[in-house]
């Protein structure tokens, strides 16, 4: 999208469908032709705005929309930030007993293996903290 050029957001925090993520930094994320700054969920239903700004101090109830998802995620990709974190217990134990694997690293090397997957059309979902 050329400079200066208004750019589409979220709308109410929800965009349904399944897109690739086009880009990433400066503290959000480009995808259908949209930007949001933030950080995402990308999940079966849609991309969803996501309020966690940091990977260390994730809790379950942050995952409350991707367990309610779970029938439809194989495995979830959680990009924590600049660099992976270690993502406390509780959150893995949660994500089991839905059934999703979870797989940690880095916010870049998430949202490029989301890529990958959806394009391969495999069942994943995709937690991306946002990085400056």
């Amino acid at each position: 999208m050329p400079r200066g050029e208004p750019l589409k957001v979220l709308h109410e925090g929800f965009v349904p469908g399944r897109f690739a993520i086009d880009a990433y930094g400066r503290g959000g994320f480009r995808f259908a032709e949209m930007s949001h700054r933030g950080s995402i969920l990308a999940l079966p239903s849609g991309v969803h705005a996501w309020p966690p700004r940091e990977g260390a101090a994730l809790t379950p109830a942050d995952f409350a929309a991707v367990v309610a998802e779970g029938a439809d995620i194989d495995v979830l990709l959680l990009g924590t930030g600049s660099a992976p974190v270690p993502v406390d217990d509780a959150v893995r134990w949660a994500l089991r007993e839905a059934g999703i694997g979870l797989d940690v690293m880095a916010t870049g090397a998430a949202a490029r293996t989301y890529n990958i997957m959806l394009g391969e059309n495999r069942r994943v979902a995709a937690a991306l903290v946002a990085v400056p």
